[in-house]
C-alpha cells in the first residue's frame, strides 16, 4: 500500500523524537496505536456488515429460486393434473359431437384370409425386445404337498 522502507521509518522516528520530545513520545505512540486499533476495528466491522449483506442477498436469491421451484411443483399436483386432463377431454368431446361413430363389424371366419406357405416364408417377424420367460412345466412343490 505505502512504499515506506526502513530508512524512511528511521527518519520519521528521529523527527518525532526531536519534535515531540523523549518524555511525551510514549504517550503519543500509545495514542497513535489506539487510533490505528479503532480504524482496524471499524474496517473489520464494515467488512463484516458487508459480508452479512452479501449473505442476505444470496439467501434472498436462493429463497426466490426455491419459491419458484415449489410453485412449479404445486402446479404439478396430481389432482390439478387430473382436473386439467378431465377438462381437456370434456373440451374434446364438446368439439367433435357431430363426428360419426365408427362402425364396428363383428369378426367372422370369412374376415380372416388364409395365408399360403410362400407368404408365410417371405414375411420376417420383427425382433422381440424382451425374451419371454417360459412357464414351468410342473408346479413347484409346496411344503404341505411333501408332508401328505
Amino acid at each position: 500500500m505505502f512504499d515506506i522502507g526502513w530508512s524512511e521509518l528511521l527518519v520519521i522516528a528521529v523527527v518525532a523524537l526531536v519534535a515531540i520530545g523523549p518524555k511525551e513520545l510514549p504517550g503519543v505512540l500509545r495514542m497513535i496505536g489506539q487510533w490505528i486499533g479503532k480504524a482496524r476495528r471499524m474496517a473489520s466491522e464494515f467488512q463484516g456488515q458487508f459480508n452479512e449483506a452479501m449473505r442476505e442477498a444470496e439467501m434472498a436469491d436462493i429463497k426466490k429460486s426455491f419459491d419458484d421451484v415449489s410453485a412449479a411443483a404445486r402446479s404439478l399436483n396430481p389432482v390439478s393434473l387430473l382436473t386439467s386432463a378431465a377438462k381437456d377431454v370434456e373440451d374434446a368431446v364438446r368439439i367433435e359431437p357431430s363426428a360419426p361413430a365408427a362402425s364396428v363389424e363383428p369378426m367372422t371366419e370369412s374376415t380372416f384370409v388364409e395365408a399360403d406357405a410362400t407368404t408365410l416364408m417371405t414375411e420376417i417377424p420383427e425382433p422381440m425386445t424382451e425374451t419371454p420367460v417360459p412357464a414351468p412345466s410342473t408346479p413347484p412343490e409346496t411344503p404341505d404337498a411333501k408332508a401328505s
